[in-house]
């Protein structure tokens, strides 16, 4: 999710029909400019080679009954968006979605010119940048350890995942403490809610909220949600193959 505001202004953003290395190529209506949807950048235009960068914000990806659960007050984008009959917004997991039997397909739609065989060609990644340095996470993985401690760049972060059903994450700072689930809390289980609660390496109690991590002794102190990108794994490689790589433990 990239802001829609270039250089402090708001536009809007459509599809192109371009794609660059199996990537969509967005334009702006404003300058019509060509920009990279993972680079968030423009690369084609009049604004090509100037520097700018979309802003972009933390995401989560869930379940319309988790979310609802947890945030019963919000609003939903309605699929009668006059662009396309409401029976068109299929679930993904529908036969008759679009793309459906692409995403089931372990091939690609066209060569691939750099790959990396570390995974699967689609597994699915959460990439986290700081201090320069890319760092991709394989969903897997963390749905298997659920809280996961790392650094990337120089800067100390946790990971938790989200529900099996889900296949999101979201990351934190986490400064000098190192978090784990909380007591009872069973990881081995693969149907199981993901954590509400962490744990310090003190025994503090963290409650996981959206914006970040909240101390339940001192609800001032806020531990900052950091964005990231969710994306196929041959699909950011083919833009950062210097990315550095997180399969587990």
């Amino acid at each position: 999710m990239y802001s829609a505001k270039i250089e402090g202004k708001p536009t809007t953003f459509g599809t192109s029909g371009l794609l660059y290395r199996s990537n969509k190529l967005m334009y702006d209506r404003t300058t019509r400019s060509i920009w990279s949807q993972l680079l968030g950048e423009p690369v084609i235009g009049t604004l090509a080679d100037s520097g700018i960068k979309l802003d972009f914000f933390p995401v989560n990806l869930t379940t319309w009954q988790e979310w609802r659960e947890q945030h019963p007050d919000t609003t939903v984008l309605s699929r009668n968006t006059g662009v396309y009959p409401s029976e068109v917004y299929e679930p993904e997991t529908a036969p008759s979605s679009f793309y459906f039997e692409y995403r089931n397909s372990p091939r690609t739609m066209f060569p691939i010119w750099q790959r990396d065989d570390s995974l699967d060609t689609k597994d699915y990644v959460l990439i986290v940048r700081a201090g320069g340095v890319s760092k991709a996470y394989s969903l897997q993985a963390l749905q298997t350890e659920r809280v996961v401690n790392d650094q990337v760049g120089g800067v100390n972060v946790v990971l938790v995942s989200g529900s099996v059903s889900t296949l999101g994450a979201a990351v934190y700072e986490r400064g000098d403490e190192v978090f784990a689930p909380p007591p009872g809390y069973i990881v081995s289980d693969p149907n199981g809610p993901p954590p509400q609660e962490l744990r310090d390496s003190a025994g503090g109690v963290w409650r996981v909220r959206e914006h970040g991590l909240v101390s339940a002794g001192e609800p001032s102190q806020v531990l900052s949600r950091v964005p990231s990108h969710e994306a196929y794994w041959f699909g950011w490689y083919a833009f950062h193959p210097d990315t550095e790589l997180y399969t587990g433990q």
